[in-house]
């Protein structure tokens, strides 16, 4: 399967975000993310065993290097690609690494602990993307790192209800003690005031990270992130969407229309046009 069809089928928010990219560097980005999601398909397989998963990863990271006579066309893009842009090894082995401790890790004390899992699989991603859309102020990497941690903040409230099907429980120990919420209640999925209240905490940090990206987003940069702003856009729409309708998460899989999304994307890609600051609030 090529990159291509990879990020169709993944039917993904970050796909969209590609439309504002000229043929090249959207082929290129396309390659990078099919990496991204073939890596996380591995760690997320029901088919393959805790091993297996662990056998396929350490071949990647391999195949980052060097050919493997059996390896799959994508690795060689992979490779291509960071010979291209001179993309560093180490954001990739952040990325696989974040990939792993879901296969090891399923709860986290502290938000210290959750952030170096988002850094790894969502501000790794970001870092590598910028040097894919290019840039010229070294502070983008700020914006890519913020960004990141705001996304998947947005992600892991989202997917509270999905996650405990898999045993996996992303809301920080501390941040469940802190409103009296225990892991009991959430393993029951009990809808409560303190529930609610722990939720908008949490919405609260992710909030936090979207000003923050939108700070360290320099100015002659704009017009180059706009994929990462549209991302950026269509996030806090979802993060606002469960804000108004009170986090019901257990009930309901919540994502925007592909109106608003469209709205979103036309919106963003004007802004980046008219080099229009990025917005810091919904």
């Amino acid at each position: 399967m090529n990159a291509a069809t990879i990020t169709r089928q993944s039917k993904s928010n970050l796909a969209l975000a590609f439309i504002s990219l000229g043929r090249e560097r959207k082929r290129d980005i396309t390659v990078f993310y099919a990496f991204c999601r073939v890596i996380d398909d591995i760690a997320d397989s029901e088919g393959l065993r805790l091993a297996e998963k662990h056998v396929r990863l350490t071949k990647w990271r391999q195949m980052l290097q060097s050919a493997d006579p059996n390896e799959p066309p994508l690795a060689r893009d992979v490779r291509r690609l960071i010979a291209k842009y001179s993309l560093p090894l180490s954001m990739f082995e952040e990325i696989v690494a974040g990939v792993e401790m879901d296969l090891s890790t399923r709860r986290y004390a502290t938000f210290e602990e959750l952030r170096v899992y988002c850094y790894r699989v969502a501000s790794a991603v970001g870092l590598v993307s910028i040097e894919i859309f290019g840039y010229r102020n070294p502070g983008c990497k700020e914006y890519a790192i913020e960004l990141g941690l705001a996304l998947q903040m947005t992600n892991i409230i989202r997917d509270v209800g999905k996650d405990l099907q898999a045993d996996r429980i992303y809301l920080p120990q501390e941040d469940l003690t802190r409103f009296n919420y225990s892991e009991p209640e959430l393993q029951d999925r009990q809808y409560n005031e303190r529930f609610v209240r722990l939720m908008e905490f949490e919405a609260t940090r992710a909030r936090d990270f979207f000003s923050r990206a939108a700070t360290a987003l320099p100015a002659e940069d704009s017009r180059a992130m706009a994929p990462a702003e549209i991302m950026a856009s269509i996030y806090r729409g979802l993060l606002r969407q469960m804000e108004l309708d009170k986090f019901r998460v257990f009930e309901k899989e919540y994502r925007l229309s592909k109106l608003e999304k469209a709205g979103r994307i036309a919106t963003q890609v004007l802004k980046s046009f008219l080099n229009l600051p990025p917005r810091t609030s919904v």
